[in-house]
């Protein structure tokens, strides 16, 4: 407990920090009403090379419970060091908002054939027509795990269960039918250009990710 009173009475990390949990919740209230305008804009489907000739898999358990697993072990990570904790909110607000860009810029329909999310978490009436599967690209469920490979790079065990992640629920996504191919091949190229984003814009937060 005296390791956190110890940031928390400087002065410069309780900007830092609450910077962060501003911008993070900012950045989910953007995908929140982005979410219910690509439902209203939404156009007809495409064909897939990969989804095209594939059969659908019930992989609901895992699209739903392995990215709230992933959420939970992410957020255990970020407060286990505090001085991890601005920069990966920051980081996962900036993906966040721009993903939340791009899928506002492409309004094309969930592949025809896909798996029914069916699960209490999705169908709780606060999250009513957001969890549609119409925010397609790019894929969220495979670019979080990365960005956070990215951030720990250098700690060999969280970058080998990070990458695990994302290369799993890759594979989810697209034997459920949940995003097109094109989703999940441009997530690893954007997420990269993210990350390094975030060490150019948050350079102060990076410092202090990197402090031992």
């Amino acid at each position: 407990m005296e390791y956190y009173k110890n940031f928390f009475k400087n002065r410069e990390y309780r900007i830092l920090f609450s910077g962060a949990v501003f911008f993070l919740l900012f950045s989910l209230i953007i995908q929140y009403k982005t979410s219910f305008y690509v439902t209203r804009s939404i156009s007809e489907p495409v064909t897939d090379i990969i989804l095209s000739n594939t059969r659908v898999y019930d992989v609901g358990l895992i699209f739903v419970y392995g990215a709230l697993i992933l959420t939970l072990f992410a957020t255990f990570i970020g407060f286990r060091q505090i001085n991890y904790a601005p920069f990966v909110m920051k980081s996962i607000a900036l993906f966040t908002l721009i993903r939340s860009f791009f899928v506002s810029l492409t309004h094309i329909s969930p592949f025809p054939t896909r798996v029914v999310i069916e699960s209490s978490i999705f169908t709780h009436p606060w999250f009513s027509g957001i969890f549609t599967g119409n925010d397609l690209f790019f894929s969220g469920h495979t670019g979080v795990p990365f960005l956070l490979a990215l951030i720990f790079w250098e700690n060999k065990n969280l970058r080998t269960i990070f990458l695990g992640f994302s290369i799993l629920f890759a594979a989810v996504v697209l034997l459920g039918h949940l995003h097109y191919s094109i989703d999940v091949a441009s997530a690893y190229f954007i997420t990269y250009t993210i990350f390094h984003l975030c060490k150019f814009l948050f350079k102060k937060d990076w410092k202090l990710f990197t402090e031992k």
